[in-house]
């Protein structure tokens, strides 16, 4: 795992973003295309906004979505749909995008779809973050490493959703879904490169049991130290409670 500390998030959102495009470009001109899967929240709102800046070839890119709320209509403030569709896919001429969709009628079904198209394609960044139960995606702990799915029906812990409401998505924890559609851990260690961005002091606990923990289920994203090519981008506030024996890119 590289670790970079940047001096704020937006210099984050720049370097992790300048990064994942360099990776996007090489898929492109080796490939002629490039698949990513794309993360949500507001963790990634800086990596985001400089990523639909970037020179790339967006008609040879295909996107995958990381992960969505059972239930939630995609109009609510809090649908990962309508985040990415108005923070990504339609500020770029993105070549196809593949939403997860929360209100499928069968949630079981919508992962096997999911399965089917995925499966087949050869993933070549995934940009992703850090929730500050460490979860990934929405593999809240204990994590299981080992499922096979890349797709499946997550049950949410409370300090999973009590982050959402914290972050201003819902007005109380009750209005929170209790279930989502996630892709696996394993899934995302398939991808070819891991661009991980986790910006501020509430993630710093989360950031220093990531870092300094055994890869362990208790600790989601410990799993991301499984990966030789993942790239952890950190401010300062997310890396305040780090060991400053951690090497680090500035």
């Amino acid at each position: 795992m590289k670790i970079v500390i940047s001096e704020d998030k937006n210099k984050l959102g720049k370097n992790a973003t300048q990064k994942g495009a360099e990776f996007i470009r090489n898929a492109i001109e080796k490939e002629g295309q490039a698949n990513l899967i794309v993360a949500t929240g507001v963790s990634q709102f800086e990596m985001l906004s400089e990523l639909v800046k970037e020179d790339i070839d967006w008609t040879k890119v295909t996107g995958f979505h990381l992960d969505e709320y059972i239930g939630l209509p995609n109009t609510h403030k809090a649908s990962f749909r309508k985040y990415l569709k108005e923070r990504f896919v339609d500020l770029v001429p993105i070549k196809k995008f593949y939403y997860v969709n929360g209100n499928a009628e069968n949630p079981l079904e919508e992962c096997n779809r999911l399965d089917e198209i995925i499966s087949g394609m050869q993933i070549h960044v995934a940009f992703v973050g850090i929730g500050e139960n460490a979860h990934l995606a929405f593999n809240d702990p204990p994590a299981d490493f080992d499922r096979e799915e890349a797709y499946f029906v997550a049950n949410l812990d409370k300090a999973c959703r009590k982050q959402q409401l914290r972050e201003g998505w819902f007005p109380s924890l009750e209005d929170v879904p209790k279930q989502a559609i996630s892709m696996s851990v394993k899934q995302v260690l398939k991808s070819e490169v891991i661009i991980a961005s986790v910006p501020d002091r509430r993630k710093a606990i989360a950031v220093r049991n990531t870092i300094e923990s055994e890869i362990a289920p208790d600790v989601p994203a410990t799993a991301l130290k499984l990966h030789n090519q993942t790239w952890l981008y950190l401010d300062k506030a997310s890396a305040s409670l780090l060991n400053e024996s951690h090497e680090t890119i500035f």
